[in-house]
């Protein structure tokens, strides 16, 4: 199995994410004794964070904010990526220097989310045309006493639009049958095709950023690998914040004791993790699988899972015998891929 190293590191909760993320990473090489690379998600992308970890080796997701991100993002076109060797991912590579660190950026696209993207864009420019339209023929049928109450009116609305514009706006006076001057105003919704065509070339496209420049050490395709490895942690997180971890449940003050539970929270989740590995190692390696919640079969389940599976199992002490009730035939069966320290606890060892 190896060994595992594990750091637990506390924040004060009045200081922000991106001001905590550098000295963190910082302590965390202090406490290792071997070469690493620290993946990180675009809050710790900074001029300030990058000096600080200036030392380190890292790979960085760059926040769209930046001017020379969102100008990469707004005019690489899919023609000017290369595959890389992630299915469904392409890239180009740019070489840039960011808070004084030389450093390779890598402009991806992925198929999968491009996808998604220009639905999400598609479904609000259908939402945005039809509340526009609403509000149009509303404003068709107002009369304004004023032509500067036309003019706020008209400015409102394009205020609100992100992709359309307003064209053949024609403001019209005209005097009422009471002798009034009122003033009338047509227009019509147009899409901006500009916009929408910037916005549609940027669907799918993240920048990664790393200050290790030889392609030699760390290609191109490695650093989206790695990058990728990192949803591992979030879905660690994830089970870290889920009701059935009893987290929100505890109540401490004193700093202490906080770290104290994060570092009890840390350790479950590595315990967790390997017990997770373990099971779909063996399954993999035996070529078999067990039935998931859906009742299909997969060689991929959550530890969350096969500890529902065994939900409902008693030890019982009859005449001096212990013996477990309800371990059914299946049950037994994942025991089996389980290390013989789990099967031992349920006297199957």
């Amino acid at each position: 199995m190896g060994t595992s190293q594990y750091l637990c590191f506390g924040g004060s909760g009045n200081e922000s994410d991106k001001a905590m993320f550098g000295k963190i990473l910082v302590e965390y090489s202090k406490q290792v004794d071997f070469e690493s690379i620290m993946i990180a998600d675009s809050a710790l992308y900074s001029a300030k964070n990058l000096i600080l970890i200036k030392e380190l080796k890292w790979i960085n997701r760059v926040p769209l904010s930046i001017k020379k991100a969102k100008y990469l993002v707004k005019t690489v076109t899919s023609k000017n990526l290369k595959g890389s060797g992630s299915k469904g991912y392409r890239y180009l590579e740019e070489k840039v220097i960011y808070g004084g660190i030389e450093q390779r950026w890598m402009v991806v696209e992925s198929e999968e989310r491009k996808k998604s993207d220009l639905n999400k864009i598609i479904n609000r420019i259908e939402k945005e045309s039809a509340q526009a339209n609403r509000e149009i023929t509303k404003i068709i049928k107002q009369e304004f006493e004023q032509v500067s109450l036309v003019t706020e009116r008209i400015e409102e609305i394009k205020k609100s639009l992100k992709y359309h514009q307003l064209i053949e706006i024609e403001a019209v006076s005209e005097t009422n049958k009471k002798g009034q001057e009122i003033h009338t105003v047509m227009c019509k919704v147009s899409e901006d095709k500009e916009i929408v065509e910037d916005i549609k070339n940027q669907a799918g496209k993240f920048i990664l950023a790393t200050n290790i420049l030889s392609e030699t050490e760390l290609g191109y395709s490695e650093i989206l690998v790695a990058y990728k490895q990192q949803q591992s942690c979030e879905r660690g997180f994830r089970f870290l914040k889920d009701p059935l971890f009893f987290a929100d449940s505890l109540f401490v003050k004193n700093p202490e004791r906080v770290e104290t539970m994060m570092m009890l929270m840390g350790l479950s989740l590595l315990v967790y993790t390997i017990g997770q590995r373990e099971i779909r190692n063996n399954l993999k390696s035996r070529k078999s699988s067990v039935k998931n919640q859906l009742n299909k079969l997969t060689a991929r389940p959550t530890l969350r899972w096969i500890f529902q599976c065994f939900q409902g199992i008693h030890c019982l002490k009859l005449e001096g015998i212990e013996r477990i009730s309800n371990l059914s035939a299946e049950r037994c069966r994942i025991l089996g891929f389980l290390p013989e320290a789990c099967q031992k606890y349920y006297l199957a060892a």
